[in-house]
């Protein structure tokens, strides 16, 4: 049986929910490390069944950069719930963010590039860690950078 203060330690770090963690915790023997990288892996492929729904909501963020650059970001979700929620609204922070740093051409090249924060992860990886915490399918609408 996995500690409690393992299962909530793991639950703040992914996001993911009690009974997910603990079941990564037993699939990994009580090692925490493996049971991270199984919620990770696990998530993505949550997400990828979610991909097909559609969705609804969502909102738009807004980033200045030094009085620059300027972004305008749509984010949908499916519904005004996940919209509103803590993770969401981060997520669409740093999308603008890094839409203002690395410039890509489209949404299509958004997603591809390696995230500025983490290369390890590209965009649409680090969008699926987020459709993981949230439940929910969620999609880069469209964006718009402006630059003096």
């Amino acid at each position: 049986m996995a500690k409690t203060e393992d299962i909530q330690k793991l639950r703040e770090m992914t996001g993911a929910g009690v009974m997910d963690c603990m079941k990564a915790l037993k699939d990994a023997n009580g090692d925490f490390d493996k049971a991270q990288e199984l919620i990770n892996e696990r998530g993505l492929i949550k997400a990828e069944k979610k991909s097909s729904r559609t969705t609804g909501a969502g909102i738009l963020e807004s980033y200045i950069h030094n009085e620059r650059v300027g972004v305008l970001l749509e984010l949908r979700c499916e519904t005004d719930f996940a919209a509103h929620s803590d993770p969401f609204k981060e997520l669409a922070h740093n999308l603008v963010m890094h839409i203002a740093a690395m410039d890509p051409e489209n949404v299509e090249a958004l997603l591809a590039q390696p995230y500025v924060k983490d290369e390890s992860l590209t965009v649409e990886n680090f969008i699926k860690q987020t459709t993981a915490k949230v439940g929910e399918n969620i999609q880069v609408g469209r964006f718009m950078r402006y630059e003096l």
